[in-house]
């Protein structure tokens, strides 16, 4: 290590991007950018960079897109380059032979209070599972997924109102200040690293974060309406919760994606799945408890509307919700 540590800086996303740019405004030396492969995007499926790979190219930092973590060419280049500190934030899992070389160590990003919620979507299932406080992780990278000593956390608050989105916004702030908050104590050497067990208190039952399928976003109406409320603004705006309406207009079902919704703990004899007309603006579907009020939906190959905008161009008296069962052989179609 010379006047400034050297950083190799790995990730994709726009969740990535807020870290790498806080390194620079701090003044630290990135020494190179890693980033995916540029992907086919777009109508035309023209080959376009990722959010990271723009925002290196404007600020004239040396980017590495190698298909193989692995390969020799990508191994040597990491050899001659010689970072002091490797900083991951949302990219794939990185092997030994990359994340051994820093003489100071490979930390990674993640959007949660490691140990809880390991794996590839923290940020959604944290609200799915209606968690009222999440926050984000600093933690060496072994060989295990998420499992390393963990070098800092901070908290931050899940408001009744968020969505993946909102809370996206808000962990990425937090999180690009806690890579250099990690950076600068790496180079000082005054943090400790810790153990994630130390961080599990007696009977804690350990939350996973898999990565997020289209079935998995398919609505269950048999769920009471608070936890179909959490589903739907765990996955919002994307990939969003979906169902589909059946008897509209007499077509078979109709997709619809989800975004907005509002919990009714008021009781019910109607079957999950039934759809409730109130008035000229009001639209909610019965669940396993409860209802669940639509806010702002999507009809497949339309425009997203309220529920009231809905109502003006669809008579949906007689029309149900489908049961996932039923949703998964249309979609298995």
């Amino acid at each position: 290590m010379k006047n400034r540590p050297r950083i190799l800086f790995m990730g994709t996303p726009d969740f990535s991007v807020a870290s790498l740019g806080a390194l620079l405004m701090n003044g630290h030396n990135i020494c190179a950018v890693v980033t995916a492969p540029d992907k086919p995007s777009g109508r035309g499926r023209k080959l376009s960079p990722g959010p990271v790979k723009e925002f290196a190219g404007v600020s004239n930092l040396k980017v590495l897109q190698p298909v193989n973590l692995k390969e020799s060419a990508f191994l040597k280049e990491l050899e001659e380059l010689s970072p002091d500190i490797i900083v991951v934030v949302a990219f794939r899992i990185i092997p030994e032979e990359v994340w051994s070389v820093a003489s100071l160590g490979t930390f990674n990003l993640h959007a949660s209070l490691l140990p809880q919620y390991r794996g590839a979507a923290p940020i959604n299932h944290a609200i799915i599972n209606g968690e009222t406080e999440t926050g984000v992780t600093t933690f060496l990278i072994d060989s295990g997924l998420d499992t390393g000593k963990i070098l800092f956390r901070e908290k931050v608050n899940i408001f009744p109102t968020d969505n993946s989105e909102y809370l996206h916004e808000r962990l990425m702030r937090k999180g690009a200040a806690l890579v250099v908050k990690t950076v600068n104590a790496l180079v000082s050497g005054t943090v400790t690293p810790l153990n994630q067990e130390s961080f599990i208190s007696p009977g804690e039952q350990l939350k996973r974060a898999p990565k997020i399928f289209p079935d998995d976003c398919v609505i269950d109406w048999k769920r009471d309406s608070v936890s179909l409320h959490n589903f739907v603004r765990g996955l919002a705006p994307a990939p969003a919760a979906r169902s589909y309406f059946g008897n509209i207009k007499g077509k078979e079902a109709v997709a619809f994606k989800l975004f907005e919704s509002n919990p009714e703990t008021e009781e019910h004899p109607l079957e999950p799945g039934t759809v409730v007309v109130e008035g000229k603006k009001g639209l909610k579907v019965a669940c396993g408890k409860g209802f669940l009020s639509i806010i702002t939906l999507q009809l497949a190959g339309r425009k997203t509307v309220s529920a009231g905008e809905l109502l003006q161009g669809y008579d949906m008296s007689g029309t149900v919700a489908l049961s996932r069962e039923m949703v998964l052989q249309e979609r298995g179609r």
